[in-house]
């Protein structure tokens, strides 16, 4: 029984990983996107993106270390 509570903890936290990278990349192309185009909402909105992804990376990191 605990093999499989086991198995989708792990399940759940490559789902979140990816997640995380999903949006990381999302918000590197808008990034990218924003400033080829001069769009200062899209240049905005790619750089929140990827403070977000790199400051709950962080943070995660931090407790996990507690």
């Amino acid at each position: 029984m605990t093999g499989n509570k086991e198995s989708q903890e792990i399940s759940v936290v490559g789902r979140l990983l990816s997640l995380e990278a999903l949006v990381f990349v999302m918000g590197v192309a808008s990034l990218v996107y924003g400033l080829a185009t001069g769009s200062h909402k899209r240049t905005a909105l790619g750089a929140a993106a990827v403070l977000l992804v790199i400051l709950v990376y962080r943070l995660c990191r931090r407790r996990k270390g507690e």
